[in-house]
């Protein structure tokens, strides 16, 4: 399972939902989408801007676990 850390990356950098809603260019309710992990996909295009916005890699943001550890872990 691929986890979004949207939220950990903005708190690091002190940005907002909206204000990075506005640098990417993204509705606030698909910006919550994926900061909740509800997300099915995310383009290319919107993660290389979510990057530039947080100036930050996309390993930052994307983590892969096994599914057996998310079990565990919650």
């Amino acid at each position: 399972m691929i986890l979004v850390n949207l939220d950990v990356m903005m708190a690091k950098r002190k940005m907002g939902l909206t204000e990075l809603a506005e640098q990417v260019d993204i509705t606030m309710a698909n910006l919550s989408i994926l900061k909740n992990n509800k997300a099915k996909a995310v383009r290319f295009s919107t993660l290389e801007a979510i990057c530039k916005a947080l100036k930050c890699q996309p390993g930052d943001i994307l983590e892969y676990v096994e599914d057996e550890e998310i079990i565990e872990g919650g």
